[in-house]
């Protein structure tokens, strides 16, 4: 396999090509979990795999009705997750990410009392299908004897909070998250994993599903499971995933995912992508995707720290928003020369960008 060929196979399997998914949870429960610390940026991400014409209003409404739901998971940082997934996902990696965040519990002063007292509030003020902001969940935690005069000590106890599947994302308010109870928020899962072992394997296979080919170590990044588990899960998956080697490196996809069926990519096929965005920010080893005509220039990772220009599934330059309230206007740098067909069907995904906004769309482009 070539680096063309790895790129091409993850844009199939990641489906910003082949057949749309039907809703924003068939999207979320395809990858396992959909990092979503920018939320606008992960609601983009998630109707680029829908039919076209999905909007914000679209995915973000399915956000604030709990048909995903949006929390501290993996590793600690905001995933988006299927309703039916939040509790065994969580059981099976919320351990280790309190290990990760351990040494800034202790920095915090938080312990088993402080997050004990704080589960406690945040069932109290969210019985009943209340939300609160994560502010108004302060000033009561503040009521009740808790030191919240940093504003991490909140932060750290409503994730632990989440990690123990007690609260996540309730309705938005403006732009702003509430919270609520997990128990109301999200129904028992209907046929989740029962064991570790089995969940272990479910979410292994749906890692690779989605992402391959990919790294062991990357989905041990990815989900903050040891590099061991990742092994025990690949075991257990036995003839649903299959590896291949390339450079010295070996490579693991679903069983028939490193050639899937052809599918027609557009020619020219260009997109604006999310920040984090699957396709890009759930690997250690980002130099399949990475156009070998990238410089090395000082400015490569300015431009690539904003959201991502793909052509042909590999990564030419990077793009930032600004949102007004009558117009939104798409800033593209290019680290590598796109040709006039290239620069059309970026001005279509622009327009498509746009639709997702319900705001005309304006693309400006510089050479970086």
């Amino acid at each position: 396999m070539t680096n063309l060929a790895i790129a091409h196979a993850r844009l199939r399997n990641s489906r910003l090509i082949g057949e749309p998914l039907a809703s924003t949870a068939d999207v979320v429960g395809w990858f396992g979990a959909v990092q979503s610390q920018d939320t606008l940026g992960a609601l983009w991400a998630v109707a680029q795999r829908m039919a076209p014409g999905a909007t914000m209003a679209d995915v973000g409404g399915s956000l604030d009705s709990a048909e995903i739901v949006r929390t501290h998971a993996m590793r600690p940082t905001w995933h988006f997750l299927a309703p039916g997934d939040l509790r065994w996902i969580q059981r099976l990696t919320g351990g280790r990410v309190h290990q990760a965040t351990g040494t800034m519990y202790r920095r915090l002063g938080l312990g088993d009392a402080a997050f004990a007292l704080a589960e406690d509030v945040f069932r109290d003020e969210l019985a009943g299908g209340r939300w609160r902001t994560r502010d108004e969940l302060a000033a009561v935690l503040a009521d009740r004897g808790l030191d919240v005069s940093n504003s991490l000590v909140t932060t750290h106890l409503a994730m632990h909070a989440e990690l123990e599947l007690v609260i996540c994302n309730g309705p938005r308010r403006e732009r702003q998250q509430t919270y609520g109870l997990v128990d109301e928020r999200v129904l028992p899962e209907v046929g989740a994993p029962p064991s570790r072992h089995e969940a272990l394997r479910e979410l292994v296979i749906r890692y690779f599903r989605s992402h391959g080919p990919a790294l062991v170590r990357d989905m041990s990044w990815w989900s903050g499971l040891t590099v061991g588990d990742v092994r025990r899960g690949i075991a257990l998956a036995g003839d649903r995933l299959e590896t291949r080697t390339l450079d010295g490196k070996e490579y693991w996809s679903a069983t028939g995912a490193f050639d899937p069926t052809p599918d027609v990519i557009p020619d020219p096929f260009v997109r604006l992508v999310s920040n984090y965005d699957e396709y890009l920010g759930s690997y250690t080893d980002y130099s399949p995707v990475f156009d070998p005509a990238l410089p090395k220039a000082r400015n490569v990772g300015d431009v690539l720290g904003a959201h991502i220009v793909v052509r042909d599934g590999l990564v030419v330059g990077g793009w930032r928003r600004a949102i007004g309230p009558k117009l939104a206007t798409v800033t593209v740098t290019l680290l590598v020369p796109l040709t006039p067909a290239d620069i059309e069907a970026l001005e279509l995904e622009t327009a498509a960008f746009g639709r997702f906004l319900g705001l005309p769309a304006e693309l400006r482009v510089a050479q970086g």
